[in-house]
């Protein structure tokens, strides 16, 4: 939870999640949608995903206990190399190396390691002295904890405490003069912006969920119908309708991703319907007062509580689409 999460997020979220799925065993048993429901809101949802995943194989291939070495986890899936090591580390006492962001920064200025660390030659050399760092097996928890806190509170990517760090006196960038240089990355593409038309469906006080399909953005979660474009977005409301269908303008909004950004164009229809009629198997109509045990997607889940606010009258600025 903690990958690309702040702590004070994760948190609570960590909470309801062990009380749901106190082991390993309980997590391989519960079904893949309620365990992205318990992660909804999150984000990053591979990350569920592949947990579910290993726990699975933890279950199937090692009876529920997870292995000792660092080859062996990093062959469950969602665990790499560096996550591995770090589990071996601190479990087993295994002299296994870990590279995470901190890790990489420390070592690269140590050494004055240049060039894009995601390259495979770069990497390769951080891994070769990230091995050639390690202490005895007895060692390797405490080494592990020290290296990464050294990264994550005073070799920090802006404005290091240099003159705190307890081996400044050998460090290559330092002496150099070089320590904001390093570690050097390509800098980041502008992320591409991709348009999607959303439709909030009511029936009454019910509103159209479907389930995502496959791994990609939020898969396997519930989440309001989207299309790739208004006209598409129109034929399906109108489907929907037994009677006049009302279709409002919700204000738009942008949803950034790692990848990407989502321009969302959101659309309110209120089909007329007194009773929900049946729908392809991903899709069910849900209570609105239920949306928030439904786990959807943060943005979906914000949409709904403006269409709450609205069917409530404490908003205004829904125009006629």
């Amino acid at each position: 939870m903690l990958q690309q999460t702040q702590v004070a997020t994760a948190l609570p979220y960590f909470e309801r999640f062990v009380e749901r799925f106190p082991d390993v065993h309980a997590l391989a048993r519960a079904a893949l949608a309620d365990v992205m429901a318990a992660w909804a809101g999150l984000g990053y949802y591979a990350r569920a995903r592949n947990l579910h995943a290993c726990a699975r194989a933890v279950v199937a291939r090692h009876a529920g206990r997870f292995p000792g070495t660092a080859e062996a986890l990093a062959a469950l899936p969602g665990i790499g190399r560096s996550t591995a090591g770090a589990i071996a580390a601190f479990c087993f006492d295994e002299r296994a190396p870990v590279l995470d962001g901190n890790v990489r920064r420390v070592l690269a200025r140590h050494w004055a390691i240049a060039g894009d660390v995601k390259s495979a030659a770069v990497a390769a050399a951080l891994w070769q002295r990230a091995q050639q760092e390690l202490p005895a097996a007895r060692d390797m928890a405490r080494y592990t904890q020290a290296i990464m806190d050294l990264g994550a509170t005073v070799c920090t990517r802006r404005q290091p405490a240099c003159g705190r760090c307890p081996v400044n006196a050998r460090c290559a960038a330092l002496r150099t003069g070089c320590v904001d240089e390093l570690p050097a990355a390509k800098p980041r593409p502008a992320r591409p912006v991709r348009k999607a038309f959303v439709l909030a469906a009511l029936a009454g006080t019910r509103v159209l969920l479907q389930r995502r399909e496959g791994d990609g953005i939020w898969g396997g979660l519930m989440c309001l119908p989207e299309f790739g474009s208004k006209a598409a977005l129109v034929r399906r409301a109108r489907a929907l309708a037994t009677g006049a269908t009302a279709l409002l303008s919700l204000p738009p909004r942008r949803h950034a991703l790692t990848h990407l950004t989502l321009a969302i164009e959101p659309y309110l229809a209120t089909t007329g319907r007194t009773a929900p009629a049946r729908e392809p198997r991903a899709a069910r109509w849900v209570p609105l007062d239920a949306i928030d045990r439904a786990g959807l997607p943060a943005p979906h889940r914000a949409l709904l509580d403006e269409v709450r606010e609205h069917l409530a009258g404490q908003r205004k600025g829904f125009e006629p689409a």
